[in-house]
């Protein structure tokens, strides 16, 4: 498949400035769980970043819908698979981006169907090491009781529902939000460290069972 077909059929990848490698995000304003928990002070979905800022952009919307619109074509995964190995090839003075990918750095899962396809994407592409960000626990368990497998290289990290919540014990990777409460694990260094990511990979990393983001 040519990257211009792939392009037309699942949407363009992101490359972030301050997280290495890709990402690939659909608009916020589709979250099921997080548009409930936008409404309510507190949580970690409240004044959610995703749903302004650069994200209200005519052309960051026209990419979510577009990647939106992909999720249904039978050939999404093959376009996502052969979109992310080029972006992660070599270039022709050796460079090539770390091995790192984000999933929905905005938006959040729709479905049992749209995770199984993250999952196959994840073991088209076993070179690089995938994050996904989550607050369908629902989905995920339906997932799993589908007989759903999360591949080696793909960290699902279900993410707290309240600022200084606890994290939840019914997956092994997650994420929190600490704001007046001690941090818990791992501590996200972005926030001294002008917001990047630096050589930082703990979110990516399922030795790493909780990382814990300053409230922003």
């Amino acid at each position: 498949m040519l990257m211009k077909e792939a392009n037309a059929i699942a949407g363009p990848i992101g490359y972030p400035s301050k997280m290495p490698g890709t990402s690939y995000g659909i608009s916020a304003k589709n979250c099921i769980v997080g548009a409930k928990l936008n409404k309510v002070e507190g949580s970690t979905c409240s004044g959610c970043y995703a749903l302004k800022g650069n994200y209200i952009y005519p052309s960051v919307k026209i990419a979510h819908e577009k990647r939106e619109a992909g999720l249904v074509n039978p050939l999404w995964v093959g376009a996502m698979v052969g979109m992310l190995r080029s972006a992660h090839k070599a270039k022709k003075d050796g460079s090539k981006l770390p091995p790192f990918h984000r999933w929905h750095d905005s938006g959040d899962l729709q479905s049992v169907d749209h995770l199984t396809k993250i999952c196959e994407v994840a073991a088209g592409t076993p070179e690089l090491s995938h994050w996904l960000p989550t607050r369908e626990v629902g989905i995920l368990a339906a997932f799993i009781k589908a007989g759903g497998i999360v591949p080696a290289n793909l960290t699902i990290r279900v993410s707290a529902t309240m600022v200084d919540g606890a994290a939840t014990k019914t997956w092994s990777t997650t994420s929190t939000v600490h704001h007046n409460a001690a941090p818990n694990g791992h501590v996200c260094p972005a926030p001294k460290q002008n917001n990047n990511c630096g050589d930082c990979r703990a979110c990516w990393s399922k030795d790493v069972a909780n990382v814990s983001y300053h409230k922003h």
